[in-house]
């Protein structure tokens, strides 16, 4: 599966839904920030793809026009879901800052300790 498509793969919608935690979303947030920067650099990979078609469209001859319509539209698909990801990125982000604000986050103090608050456990219904 491309990068692309994994932006809304069925598994990572599922692995979205099961979020319930600080960690989880801190997760969520990296990998779609991974993803992000992969796309980034594979539209970088086509606008210098392009411009290489732009600049020596002699020596495709007729499918010159072509490999630039495809090149550019791949660039503009993997921008699109550069965004895509970002925004994904930021939601998650800012649901862990959420829970980490509300107390939901267990410090690896309290952990040790055994001193964990059973009211902070991703209670969701308050």
């Amino acid at each position: 599966m491309s990068p692309y498509e994994a932006v809304n793969s069925p598994a990572l919608l599922k692995t979205v839904e099961e979020a319930r935690t600080y960690k989880d979303h801190c997760a969520l947030t990296k990998h779609f920030e991974n993803l992000a920067e992969e796309m980034r650099a594979r539209a970088n990979e086509q606008r210098k793809l392009l411009d290489h078609y732009q600049e020596k469209s002699y020596l495709y001859g007729r499918l010159a026009q072509d490999q630039q319509s495809h090149t550019w539209a791949l660039m503009q698909r993997y921008e699109h879901a550069a965004k895509a990801s970002l925004g994904k990125a930021a939601l998650h982000r800012q649901i862990a800052a959420r829970l980490e604000q509300e107390g939901y986050v267990v410090s690896s103090h309290q952990a040790v300790d055994g001193i964990s608050n059973p009211q902070q456990t991703n209670n969701w219904s308050n």
